[in-house]
């Protein structure tokens, strides 16, 4: 009897536990959603925004899936290495500028923040990213690819620069007559909210 209720308690806990782990996984999204639509979403339509976005998808129209790797991998290789001329080039950009002044004036709550257009390249950025194509990735798939007006959470995950917990959330960006035309990806730092 003894053994029956035990294995009754062990499996109800070891059934229990992925429920409350998935509860704890989710808190941090109500916060995260609540900051970027209040503190984010109103500078999305800035014109320095719209215009570096339009500018880039008109430039890069006719890249095809062979171009957007070399150049991926290009990034790629000037992150570990001494040239950084593409780099550079998106880093000194207005819009970066523009970026780095949104992520300074949140005390510690963003991190990070880049802004991709069309094909999921990156426009501007306030941070070196790891690689210039975003758009296989969930944060671009899951906003651009979701349509107007999505907002994707990511999971919590420790950032081993900051060593902060931080969560990105990824917003699609219209312009003026409301078309997608990129977006936006913001590391918020779960210990500030």
């Amino acid at each position: 009897m003894q053994k029956i209720i035990l294995a009754l308690v062990l499996g109800s806990t070891i059934a229990a536990a992925p429920v409350f782990s998935a509860q704890a996984e989710e808190a941090h999204v109500a916060p995260v959603t609540d900051y970027v639509t209040g503190k984010v979403k109103p500078w999305l339509s800035d014109p320095v925004v719209i215009s570096a976005i339009k500018a880039q998808n008109a430039a890069n129209a006719k890249l095809g899936e062979a171009d957007i790797l070399a150049l991926d991998k290009k990034w790629r290789a000037e992150v570990d290495g001494s040239d950084h001329a593409t780099i550079d080039g998106v880093l000194n950009n207005a819009l970066s500028k523009f970026l780095l002044e949104k992520k300074e004036k949140s005390d510690g709550t963003i991190t990070e923040i880049f802004v991709m257009d069309a094909k999921g390249l990156n426009v501007g950025q306030s941070d070196v990213t790891s690689d210039y194509w975003q758009g296989d990735e969930a944060k671009f798939k899951k906003s651009f690819g979701a349509g107007k007006e999505a907002l994707f959470v990511d999971e919590v995950e420790k950032d081993e620069s900051s060593q902060t917990l931080q969560s990105q959330a990824s917003v699609t960006i219209s312009d003026e007559s409301g078309a997608p035309i990129g977006a936006v990806t913001v590391g918020i730092n779960i210990d500030s909210l």
